[in-house]
């Protein structure tokens, strides 16, 4: 047996409230690429789609476009055309088995698009190994959240440093 790759990124961040997570998720946007993936986990409530929606809308007010951004809940994935990239958002809560993850096509698209995964824990085994791993959790009081952010490449440290979201 293995042992797990070691932790490159281990942070925890406060998110003072709903404009924060908007502004965080605005500011991680542009980095992205193909290949990339965010696995957003966190109770129902915590704030997961709405980063999500933030994160795509400010990728889409970039190319001058505003879209809707519904929660895939019930349709369990949403593709945007991101510019020279397809960015996919889906919300894996409802999913039963492993045949229901090949139907989606997840797998492609971890290696050809930019990927926002809430309910991660659905994915098992098939979870790609270079994302990053955002759980989002309601503060105690107020309308604030607490964001841990892990990753065991070191190319997410780098990108969220270069970005402004964590501390050099």
């Amino acid at each position: 047996m293995t042992s797990p790759a070691p932790l490159r990124l281990d942070k925890t961040l406060h998110l003072a409230d709903a404009d924060a997570t908007a502004a965080f998720a605005a500011k991680l946007a542009p980095a992205l690429q193909a290949g990339d993936c965010i696995l957003l986990s966190g109770p129902i409530g915590a704030g997961k789609t709405h980063f999500c929606r933030s994160l795509i809308q400010a990728r889409l007010a970039a190319l001058g476009r505003f879209e809707d951004v519904p929660s895939p809940t019930f349709t369990l994935v949403q593709v945007y055309d991101a510019g020279d990239v397809a960015l996919w958002h889906t919300d894996l809560y409802r999913l039963t088995g492993a045949d229901d993850l090949l139907e989606l096509g997840l797998e492609e698209a971890f290696d050809e698009a930019i990927c926002l995964v809430e309910w991660p824990d659905r994915l098992g085994a098939s979870a790609p190994a270079n994302a990053l791993s955002l759980t989002l959790s309601p503060d105690d009081e107020g309308e604030g959240r607490t964001a841990h952010l892990a990753a065991t490449s070191g190319r997410w440290a780098d990108l969220l440093k270069s970005h402004g979201t964590l501390d050099a």
